[in-house]
């Protein structure tokens, strides 16, 4: 019988590292099995381990007590199916584990698409359990695989992201700041304001190790590392949008532009081992939680209306993407834990992006 291979990390110590092997079980009436493809591993999912208790994401792929199975986003295949409308070999993207297959429960079955119905994952966004059909999903390119597990899922919170910021005037601001300018979803912020908001300068925050790579991008009017933050001086007010995670980045930000900044955004936490840290600001940092945002968008606009934007700027951003990023493709448990506690650490280089396969 076929051996199913899940990674798990302590919540507590996201570092420490278990492999669970169990025998892997027929689908019951209702149920396809999946075999899990790939996936990409990037910051957004240790933002999804980090803040995994605040948010429920650990409630998607339930662990041991104690431990959690960090979600990700990638390619499968149907295996087994049990249900009529799911045919054995065809191909699906969508949130999994990290692991080597999963078992759905397909309801709301359309020809591009299907809702992951089990019980557990009910009380958490929709967004999460929707699952396209390759065949009939006009969004796949063949070509594009990996890059659009790497960014569809980031991007997609950072068009919301612009498109809010755009809806609400941008708080009467001219300047956007991002921190973690180097992550894919800051880049991809960055490109949808330059196409939709081109009157909005754009501030992007970073190592000095990454500004070189940050610059070459072209996304940014400025790259200031984050040793330099007394060169801070937009004109007028900003509003920040903060990927990093850093109190101590958005204390140095408030610090260098005293009564200018309109709105903070917290979105991410690529600096995890530094969001702990006392921020005393005004106005006060806001959470951004895109499901939210993706559903108040749809019921303004209208679902057709939604995915053409978002396709037309996905397009613009994924083509000129191709033009900085390397993707390294791995398989087994040693090399995806490799590649997770890098990107845990901090360590993996913004301009190559992970494909990571969980193989028996």
């Amino acid at each position: 019988m076929p051996i199913k291979r899940e990674m798990m990390v302590r919540r507590d110590a996201l570092d420490q590292i278990a492999v669970n092997e169990t025998l892997l079980g027929e689908p019951g009436e209702g149920e396809a099995l999946l075999e899990i493809e790939g996936f990409a591993v990037t910051a957004n999912n240790v933002t999804y381990a980090v803040v995994g208790d605040q948010l429920a994401y650990w409630n998607f792929f339930p662990a041991p007590e104690s431990w959690g199975i960090v979600p990700v986003w990638g390619h499968a295949r149907v295996i087994a199916s049990r249900v009529p409308e799911i045919a054995v070999g065809e191909r699906v993207y969508g949130y999994l584990p990290m692991a080597s297959h999963l078992i759905v429960r397909p309801g709301n079955i359309a020809t591009d698409g299907f809702r992951d119905m089990a019980p557990h994952r009910q009380p958490m966004s929709p967004i999460y359990n929707q699952y396209r059909r390759l065949a009939a999903d006009p969004a796949h390119d063949p070509a594009r695989e990996s890059e659009r597990a790497l960014f569809a899922p980031l991007f997609t919170t950072s068009f919301l992201i612009a498109d809010q910021l755009q809806r609400e005037g941008w708080h009467g601001a001219g300047t956007l700041i991002v921190t973690s300018a180097s992550s894919k979803t800051a880049l991809a912020a960055a490109h949808v304001t330059r196409a939709d908001s081109p009157a909005v300068r754009r501030i992007g925050l970073t190592s000095v190790a990454n500004a070189g790579f940050v610059t070459a991008t072209g996304l940014y009017d400025e790259v200031i590392p984050y040793d330099a933050l007394d060169r801070l001086d937009p004109p007028g007010s900003a509003v920040v949008v903060d990927f990093a995670g850093d109190a101590q980045v958005l204390n140095a930000i408030h610090a260098a532009l005293p009564g200018r900044i309109a709105h903070i955004l917290r979105v991410g936490v690529t600096h995890h081992e530094d969001r702990d840290g006392a921020i005393s600001l005004d106005p006060k940092p806001v959470w951004f939680f895109a499901p939210d945002a993706a559903t108040a968008l749809i019921g303004a606009i209208g679902p057709e209306a939604f995915n053409a934007a978002l396709a037309l700027r996905w397009t613009g951003f994924v083509a000129e993407a191709a033009g900085w990023i390397t993707i390294e493709r791995s398989s087994g448990a040693d090399a995806l834990q490799r590649v997770w506690r890098d990107q845990l650490a901090g360590r993996a280089p913004p301009s190559h992006g992970y494909i990571a396969r969980l193989a028996p």
